[in-house]
């Protein structure tokens, strides 16, 4: 591959590019195929003026809907993540994953219609379901969800995913895409261990190895999206993955660099590796979760920062209302 090319244009020829921002001038910038977005980037987008008039739109469009307090509040929220998604479908030629409610991550009945209803208002706009992944925390109550959204047509991203259990379950239940979160398996290695790790041991970039080795092995159709990267060594280890999601900043690291990015992840070659294949019920699934230290506490935490800035954005919507 010429050296001329940037490793993002070297990643691109392997692995589909996600942008993960809420920002849409970095879209532009660095032309992803699709898009992802959670709580904590949609506060962090609608707390900026340029954005501003997503959320003021939310407002007045729902300003005659009878709806007070805090079904009021839930049906603007939704208006307004479904918002940001529609300009960013606008720039990106692929998919958005727009996040339910983090705090519905224990409530399968709640996540389906919180889902159907996201998915609703991006079809009264005329935008096919398909350019829309439901993002859904990898509990077992959200991959149950998940499993009958995607029977529905309504395709899913398993995010929060620490774990190979979690990641099996996944599979299992045919979702259409999971995202393991690289980055804060580092992070909690690192805090553990007190020690650094090379990209090519870091634990998370071997977490996603194992799972892209298992899911070619056996065919699974389910695709994987490494995410919640800490560095750019991180991604240049697992080109070749299905997508990487990927923030502006490495995105911009991986624009400035020239150096030769190979394929590290082949899913010809993982077809021959050592893998038997599991089944997971769910004692089985909550066991190998519970016996998972990282896993179980990642997922936690993660739910409850994300619930956080959920909390947040009602807050600064909240005011606005009035």
């Amino acid at each position: 591959m010429p050296e001329s090319l940037s490793q993002l244009e070297q990643l691109k020829k392997l692995t589909v590019v996600v942008a993960d921002t809420g920002d849409f001038e970095s879209m532009k910038q660095y032309q992803p195929r699709d898009a992802t977005t959670n709580p904590s980037l949609i506060l962090a987008a609608a707390s900026k003026p340029e954005y501003a008039y997503l959320v003021e739109k939310a407002i007045a469009d729902r300003a005659g809907s009878g709806l007070t307090g805090a079904r009021q509040l839930d049906d603007v929220i939704d208006h307004v993540l479904v918002n940001f998604g529609i300009e960013i479908l606008k720039i990106v030629p692929g998919r958005v994953s727009t996040e339910t409610d983090a705090r519905l991550s224990f409530d399968t009945p709640g996540t389906l219609a919180k889902a159907r209803q996201l998915i609703g208002l991006y079809e009264n706009q005329g935008l096919s379901r398909d350019r829309v992944l439901i993002k859904i925390a990898s509990t077992w109550e959200g991959i149950r969800a998940a499993e009958v959204l995607e029977r529905e047509g309504i395709h899913c991203n398993l995010t929060l995913l620490f774990s190979f259990a979690q990641a099996v379950a996944c599979a299992e239940a045919k979702v259409r895409l999971i995202s393991p979160f690289v980055g804060r398996i580092l992070d909690w290695y690192k805090a553990a261990l007190k020690r650094d790790y090379s990209a090519a041991e870091d634990p998370g970039v071997q977490s996603v190895t194992q799972i892209f080795e298992y899911y070619k092995k056996f065919d699974y159709q389910t695709e994987i999206m490494g995410a919640s990267f800490r560095n750019k060594g991180e991604i240049t280890e697992l080109s070749g993955c299905d997508l990487l999601t990927i923030s502006p900043g490495l995105l911009g690291e991986l624009a400035s660099s020239t150096e030769l990015l190979p394929r590290k992840l082949d899913a010809t070659a993982a077809k021959s590796t050592n893998w038997d294949r599991i089944t997971l019920d769910e004692k089985s699934f909550r066991f190998r979760l519970n016996e998972d230290a990282m896993a179980t506490e990642k997922t936690a935490e993660g739910i409850r920062k994300f619930s956080a800035d959920i909390v947040k954005l009602e807050q600064l919507i909240s005011a606005k209302i009035g």
